[in-house]
Formats: structure tokens, C-alpha cells, sequence
């Protein structure tokens, strides 16, 4: 298969009404070309391109920045020359400087299929300037490797964040190019932005599901994202970010395990079970210890759960709901030890007023259904359908792939 930047690359047709133009790239370390040639890299290199900037995310564009929530400065490229912008630094909007030094903005960013990667934040920000200014928007599309499944509640008006960019469900089951539709139609946005399509991408194809599992390489496209199982299991394990466990960041398998050294995993699992077993399929649940290097509960034994999704013979794609999974460990805890100091209380992306947890979950819902002694997991399931079902047929007529 070929993703976007690919047939770009290989296309003439699709290059030529480029020639002439300034261009500038948004990328991050997963833009890479087939042969795994950084896209700035190739497109600075070829003859008819005119590279005049380029702009990092969250993170950066060569992926200087380690840990969450670190920014980054601009800087000239050592080797090409080129200015490179960050939209995660002094500034997450681009600004009328930064606006003028192209005319169109290849934008080739690996997402991972979760309303809360700042990515589509930042692909809001840029559609919405480049209307203001007057420029193009090309999307050089890529898979979505959680794939087409929708999970999670819809963000409630008035919880826009730099990690809630509109009315999206937590697990979107839209590739980048398809979202900057919805942007472009939701927004109403007077823009000329185009998609250049992958080719042969089939997002229910087994065993990726999503991403073409060996065929193409895996390159993190921000630090703690490993893995193809980090991402299938992200839409849950993104909201213990609000929380006081850990989520694995300082051990090889971040956000695919989590625990605390004060809690016990094995009754931890058996509340949950005893709960809602349905909510736990498609996976495997494996009780672990685990002691983080850095971040939440450095150099302190944990205990915990990793989730398992990689064995054909435990995972199940259809089944698998990691945002109903995490809900129901917050509720079991929250059963287990009433007291227990669950929710983190620190600035959050920019944020300094509102809970982290509601921030991410783009609103009280969830934190407050766990924190009801009488909510039942049957509660919040009905609050999560109508929303997935109303998200499923309004964003049907976006898909790009079938």
C-alpha cells in the first residue's frame, strides 16, 4: 500500500500544481516516506519542491522533546537551512509570520485514532489559519491504526482544550485526511484543502486492523507510543494521565499497563470482572509489577495490570473497548478503597481550572459516574451509545476508505 506522501512522491500528476509554489511541512518523527526517508528530508531534496518552512507538533518535528507537555523552540534546520516552526512551543496557532512564509502546507502527521492526540488540535489550528490567510492545505493521508471502531462520549460544548479540539467521541475511527473533512464542513471553513489518499489501505484487514501489520514499519510518532498495541489500547489508557497511577511512562510498555504501589491488581481484577465482564473482552487482562524510571511513582514497585493485545488467540478488535476498560478500573478501585486519591490535581496541557480527567474526557461525565457509590456500569453504557451511535451516522459520508 502507499500512504500519502507516497503517491506524492511517486505521482507527478499529483506534484505539479505544487511547482511554483512555497511550501512548508507539518510533520513529526513518524513522517516518513516507504524506504523510511523523513518526509522533510525527501521533499527538501527534489528539484521542483520549494521547501521555505517547516512546523513541529507537540514533541517537535525530529522528536526533541521526551516527556508530556514539554515544549519546543523554533529553529533552522543544521543541514537544509529551513525554518522550522513550533506550533508546541510560544505559540500552539500559527501566526501571520509564520503564515507568510509559504503558500501551501503539506500536512503529514501519523495520528493514532484518539480525540485527545494533540495532533488534531494542532490540524484544527492549522485549517482554521490557513482560511484566515488565505493558503492551502494538502493532507498527505495515513492509517488510522486503532482502525474504524467509535468508543467513548461525545466532548460537551464548552470543553474545547488543545486535548478536545471539537464534539468528537473518544475513538474517532477517522484517518487525519478524513478529520480535516469534518473540520473543513463542522467549522464551515471558507479553505482549499485537499487529501491525497492512501492506496490499498483496507482498515478492517486483520491482522493490523487498521495499520498494515508487516508491511509497514512502526515509528513512534510521539515518544511514549511504542507500538501498534500502545495505540489500539490509547483511547482508554490516555485518561489515566488524569489520575495518580501510573500509566507506564518509564517502563518499555507505556500506556498498555498501569498500577500504583498501594493498590492490589488481583482484587483490582476480580472487582472489575465482577462488574462488568462484557466491558473486559477482546483482551487479556495480566496482573504485573512494574517499577517506573521516571514520571508517577519513580523508582516505587508497582503493582498493576497490563493489557494484552497482540495475541491473535486474546484479542478481538470488534470486542476489544479499552475506554469502557479504564472506566471500569477507576469504578472497581473506587469500590475497593472509597478514599483512594484517584484524580491528579495539576496544570494539564495549558489548562490550570479544570480537571485534568474532565479535560480529557471532554467533560465530568465519567469522573462523576465513578465517584457515584449508586452509578452502575449500565449507566454510563447508555450515555456512551447514544453518543457513538449518533457520531457513527453523522461521520459515515467522511470515509475516504472502505
Amino acid at each position: 500500500m502507499k500512504f500519502g506522501i507516497d503517491r506524492l512522491l511517486s505521482e507527478s500528476a499529483l506534484r505539479r500544481p505544487l511547482i511554483g509554489k512555497r511550501i512548508a511541512l507539518l510533520a513529526h518523527p513518524a513522517s516518513t516516506t516507504r524506504d523510511l526517508t523523513h518526509s522533510l528530508d525527501t521533499l527538501a531534496a527534489m528539484p521542483e519542491i520549494l521547501l521555505t518552512a517547516a512546523f513541529g507538533p507537540q514533541h517537535g518535528l525530529r522528536g526533541d522533546k521526551q516527556d508530556n507537555m514539554m515544549e519546543s523552540p523554533d529553529f533552522v534546520d543544521p543541514v537544509l537551512g529551513t525554518p522550522i516552526f513550533s506550533l508546541y512551543g510560544a505559540v500552539r496557532r500559527p501566526t501571520a509570520a509564520m503564515m507568510d512564509s509559504f503558500d501551501v502546507l503539506l500536512v503529514d502527521l501519523q495520528d493514532l485514532g484518539c480525540r485527545i492526540y494533540t495532533f488534531i488540535t494542532t490540524l484544527r489550528y492549522v485549517l482554521e489559519a490557513a482560511a484566515q490567510h488565505g493558503k492551502a492545505v494538502w493532507i498527505l493521508d495515513r492509517p488510522n491504526p486503532a482502525g474504524r471502531p467509535v468508543e467513548g462520549l461525545t466532548l460537551r460544548e464548552g470543553w474545547e482544550s488543545f486535548v478536545g479540539a471539537g464534539p468528537l467521541p473518544m475513538r474517532h475511527g477517522l484517518t487525519l485526511g478524513e478529520l480535516a473533512g469534518w473540520f473543513v464542513a463542522t467549522l464551515k471553513l471558507d479553505v482549499d484543502c485537499q487529501v491525497i489518499n492512501m492506496e490499498g489501505w483496507k482498515p478492517d484487514a486483520a491482522p493490523g486492523c487498521g495499520w498494515p501489520l508487516l508491511e509497514r514499519s512502526w515509528i513512534n510518532p510521539s515518544p511514549n507510543a511504542p507500538n501498534l498495541s500502545m495505540a489500539r489500547c490509547y483511547a482508554g489508557t490516555v485518561m489515566l494521565e488524569g489520575t495518580t497511577l501510573s500509566e507506564g511512562r518509564g517502563t518499555t510498555r507505556p500506556l498498555e499497563l498501569f498500577g500504583a504501589p498501594d493498590i492490589d491488581a488481583p482484587a483490582l481484577l476480580a472487582e472489575m470482572q465482577m462488574l462488568a465482564p462484557q466491558w473486559l473482552q477482546g483482551c487479556k487482562l495480566r496482573p504485573c509489577w512494574f517499577e517506573p524510571t521516571f514520571h508517577k511513582h519513580a523508582g516505587k514497585l508497582c503493582q498493576g495490570l497490563q493489557i494484552h493485545v497482540d495475541d491473535p488467540a486474546h484479542y478481538d478488535h470488534a470486542a476489544f473497548k479499552p475506554w469502557r476498560l479504564m472506566a471500569l478500573a477507576f469504578k472497581a478501585l473506587r469500590r475497593l478503597l472509597p478514599d483512594y486519591p484517584l484524580w491528579r490535581n495539576f496544570p494539564y496541557e495549558y489548562e490550570h481550572d479544570r480537571r485534568a480527567i474532565d479535560l480529557i474526557n471532554g467533560g465530568p461525565q465519567l469522573r462523576e459516574w465513578v465517584d457515584d457509590s449508586a452509578a452502575k456500569p449500565a449507566d454510563l453504557d447508555a450515555l456512551a451509545q447514544v453518543d457513538e451511535r449518533q457520531w457513527l451516522a453523522s461521520s459515515a459520508a467522511l470515509n475516504l476508505y472502505i
